[in-house]
């Protein structure tokens, strides 16, 4: 779709088609969850978010494993923001963020199920981008 946020363009017909449908639900997402997350790492709600990160990435970040984490919340926020705006940028940024995370989670040596979680996270963040430049060009 456009980088705006108006609604995805029906068919000829009028109906929306399964990927119209699908590019709503995958922006809906990877707007809402990266919010989320990364709202989470202030709040500490859900998990004690330093333990995923591995030693090497902390030895190179100034501060503290916890200081880390709030600029990883940070990125995040803004991650969901810009998929919101213009999810063909949002789209990669995400997926690239993700890849990131896989990174880290497997040099660990641990929390491989997240890193796999995390992959099929990255396969939709790329279909996400996908589905909004194929929009785009419809509409041009």
């Amino acid at each position: 779709m456009a980088t705006s946020t108006t609604a995805t363009p029906a068919t000829s017909q009028g109906r929306r088609t399964g990927a119209d449908l699908a590019y709503r639900l995958l922006r809906t997402v990877f707007t809402v969850a990266p919010i989320a997350f990364g709202l989470d790492k202030f709040a500490e709600l859900l998990t004690e978010w330093d333990r995923y990160l591995a030693p090497w990435v902390n030895d190179l970040v100034p501060g503290s494993a916890h200081d880390a984490m709030l600029g990883v919340g940070v990125i995040e926020i803004v991650a969901g923001v810009v998929v919101a705006i213009a999810p063909r940028l949002g789209g990669p940024l995400v997926a690239a963020w993700l890849a990131g995370i896989i990174l880290n989670l497997v040099t660990m040596g641990e929390y491989y199920d997240v890193a796999l979680r995390d992959f099929g996270l990255l396969a939709g963040a790329l279909a996400l981008a996908l589905l909004a430049w194929d929009a785009r060009r419809r509409r041009d």
